[in-house]
């Protein structure tokens, strides 16, 4: 157990906790300690991106197999973030966490949420966004380390080398052998993830104080339990359709999930996750498509996030929201959503563009809830973390490229599979839309 990961991790974040609360100014100087965990591993992660794309798509021997496999992709994405976003609604408009606050907007300070306000999204329309997915140079999206970058540069690589063919076969060994490398630094990184745990818990902590979460709490309890139902019901359910179970998933990713809950963020855990899918018996084609795409266009937590404090900003305002408001305002966030990175704060900025765009709802609202957002990332990244875990899970399967043997060894699961185990991934599309509730109570 002393050796163990899992054990350290979660002794920093305990100590980081209790630094932050008793004494708040010196956690406040450990913030150092998990950004530059954070830094070490964003460092590796688009070469982890371009190795595991390319290997994976040239052992495809063909593009159209690779860009079955996107589609697919995209296709749950879409479902799911929309489940999530609908279930979030739902909840926060049954539940009603913000009715009983009243606040006068006159006391709020603006100036807070200025830096989050000023520049809109920078953010575009859709040929703005397909235009901002093209790199400057072959270079520029490494450097940058923006991941639809380098996976568009990781498919165009992979389809050079493909045509290729046999000439192709020294340089696919090479890169095999650049990816075996940098996972293997990934391995020394990793191994200091207990004081970026502690580092950035702490900061938390000690920064915002466990004190601002007092008069917030329904919203941060809604959003907490809105979480758990996304995942162990809408997430549960479909790891049972691909003849898997959620828990003993979870478990197989604990020391990952325990990463992302300490920095707040679930890009340091994505190349171990990539890792680990492998490990699982997914193709690592399946694996280097899905997880990258997954980090920008599979969102759930953010989702769930998004429509959830954008009517508790109106509930506690007084604003009067009505069900073509509550549409509209969902139809936006299912195009904002997308363009969220999985990185620390990335929700609040992109609520704060939606708020800006629909309009009804005052963007000075977002004052309210910044003192606690940083609580609420630790449920976005991990949410975020756990569905692009599934997703994997999911397009493997619907490709007949999971090793379902290995995978059910690794989780530990030796029953004989049910008949829930038998149902073909195609059908986990309906049953998302038969989880989505079927009606808005915007008066609850």
């Amino acid at each position: 157990m002393w050796k163990s990961l899992y054990f350290w991790v979660i002794a920093a974040i305990i100590a980081g906790f209790a630094l932050g609360a008793i004494a708040p100014e010196t956690a406040i100087a450990m913030k150092p300690l998990g950004d530059g965990f954070i830094k070490l591993i964003k460092m590796l992660i688009a070469p982890v991106i371009f190795c595991t794309v390319v290997t994976g798509i040239a052992g495809m021997r063909s593009m159209k197999n690779a860009g079955r496999v996107g589609m697919k992709a995209i296709i749950y994405f879409e479902v799911l973030t929309t489940l999530a976003l609908v279930l979030g609604l739902v909840v926060v408009n049954l539940y009603n966490p913000g009715g009983g606050m009243h606040v006068d907007m006159r006391t709020l300070d603006s100036k807070a949420v200025e830096s989050y306000t000023a520049k809109p999204t920078e953010d575009q329309g859709v040929a703005e966004f397909l235009i901002h997915v093209i790199p400057n140079t072959l270079f520029d999206a490494f450097a940058k380390g923006d991941m639809l970058q380098v996976l568009l540069v990781s498919i165009l690589f992979a389809a050079g080398l493909l045509s290729l063919g046999d000439r192709g076969h020294h340089l696919y060994q090479l890169i095999q052998q650049f990816s075996d490398v940098t996972f293997r630094m990934i391995g020394f990184v990793i191994k200091l993830a207990p004081l970026g745990a502690f580092g950035a818990m702490a900061y938390t902590v000690g920064k915002y104080g466990i004190s601002s979460l007092g008069p917030l709490a329904n919203l941060i309890l809604a959003f907490y339990v809105t979480c758990a139902i996304f995942v162990f019901g809408a997430l549960g359910i479909v790891m049972r359709l691909c003849g898997l179970r959620i828990l003993p998933f979870l478990r197989y990713l604990k020391e990952e999930l325990l990463i992302v809950f300490g920095t707040s963020s679930s890009e340091p855990a994505l190349p171990r996750l990539m890792e680990k899918m492998v490990t699982l018996g997914c193709s690592r084609a399946v694996v280097g498509m899905v997880v990258p795409t997954g980090y920008s266009f599979n969102l759930d937590g953010t989702s769930l996030y998004l429509t959830m404090a954008a009517i508790f900003i109106a509930q506690a305002t007084g604003t009067s929201l009505d069900l073509e408001h509550q549409l509209l305002l969902l139809g936006v966030l299912l195009l904002t959503s997308k363009g969220a990175a999985g990185v620390t704060g990335s929700g609040f900025v992109v609520l704060a563009a939606s708020l800006s765009t629909v309009g009804h709802i005052p963007v000075e609202g977002l004052a309210l809830i910044l003192g606690i957002d940083r609580f609420m990332s630790l449920g976005r990244a991990i949410t975020n973390f756990i569905g692009n875990a599934v997703a994997t899970v999911v397009v493997s399967r619907w490709e007949h490229a999971i090793d379902m043997d290995q995978a059910q060894a690794a989780l530990g699961i030796t029953e004989t599979p049910s008949a829930a185990e038998t149902v073909s991934p195609l059908a986990i599309t309906a049953h998302a839309h038969a989880l989505a509730p079927q009606s808005l109570n915007p008066a609850a």
